[in-house]
């Protein structure tokens, strides 16, 4: 999976904080034992907001990432798909323009929602993030905050890929809850915040078949070539490493279902394959019946 090269990027889209500087990493750690990427997020998006949603989810090359003051690499680095081809940060902007392409013309009345890009920790809406929190969703400030290196994260501590789609994967789940934002579903999780049939993890299924939904409608959108089915199995390992009994079992050495918040590799699995198999958002209600 490629940029068309005459792709024009939108950066406007992406906020660079890189190298601003803030807390030293892992301020508000909260699991311990290898969970603290789960636990932080626990933290931030349910007992800060009570109703807010995010979670963690492969390596970017590192002169990309805080080598230069912050907001003045995107703007006139990443401007076509060729910039995309050949760097990492600018492929994530174009990831992101893809998907909130698609969203806009999907969801009426859309929202862009910006991501931004920071390295250690920054201010946001949901409190001070550190980059142990991984990718997440801020519903306070209505954007996506990641710190790039949580790719070489996902493969080398959670044993996924970090292919182009499993990348593009971890921005359209986030963004699956900006979806659920703008539709009025995040308020449901409530207290409802753990355990295998719970809100939170019904809120992380739905935003995985989201991404499937996006990625079954990335070509279309204008930015990216046909995805192929090594694309698809790079999705889908990282959606499987960042499965709730798959983390529980490497870190903890048991595995507890009434403490999961995002769901079994499984399940990550088989959302992900709904929405991509059938492009169709109305086929990822996980609200509904046993999961």
């Amino acid at each position: 999976m490629r940029f068309r090269p005459n792709a024009r990027l939108d950066p406007s889209q992406v906020q660079d904080a890189r190298g601003r500087g803030g807390l030293p990493g892992g301020g508000l750690a909260v699991g311990g034992g290898g969970l603290g990427v789960v636990g932080v997020i626990v933290y931030l998006l349910f007992t800060l907001l009570s109703n807010g949603s995010g979670g963690p989810l492969g390596g970017l090359d590192g002169s990309t990432v805080a080598s230069q003051p912050p907001g003045q690499v995107l703007g006139s680095a990443c401007q076509t798909g060729t910039d995309a081809n050949t760097r990492e940060d600018c492929r994530i902007v174009g990831y992101v323009n893809s998907i909130q392409r698609y969203w806009s013309g999907v969801v009426k009345g859309y929202t862009i929602s910006k991501t931004v890009f920071f390295t250690g920790s920054d201010s946001t809406g949901c409190g001070e993030a550190t980059s142990d929190v991984g990718p997440f969703y801020c519903p306070v400030d209505r954007k996506v905050y990641i710190d790039l290196g949580f790719f070489d994260e996902l493969r080398t501590r959670f044993g996924g890929s970090s292919g182009p789609l499993a990348q593009a994967y971890v921005l359209a789940h986030e963004y699956g809850h900006h979806v659920q934002d703008e539709l009025g579903i995040l308020g449901r999780i409530g207290n409802d915040r753990q355990g295998p049939q719970s809100a939170a993890v019904r809120s992380e299924l739905q935003a995985d078949c989201f991404a499937g939904v996006w990625a079954h409608h990335a070509a279309r959108t204008g930015y990216l070539t046909k995805i192929t089915k090594a694309d698809v199995r790079d999705a889908l390992s990282a959606a499987a490493s960042v499965g709730d009994d798959r983390i529980q079992a490497s870190t903890q050495g048991q595995v507890n279902p009434e403490t999961w918040t995002h769901g079994s590799s499984t399940q990550r699995d088989t959302w992900f394959t709904t929405g991509y198999t059938t492009g169709d958002p109305n086929r990822c209600d996980t609200w509904h019946g046993s999961l």
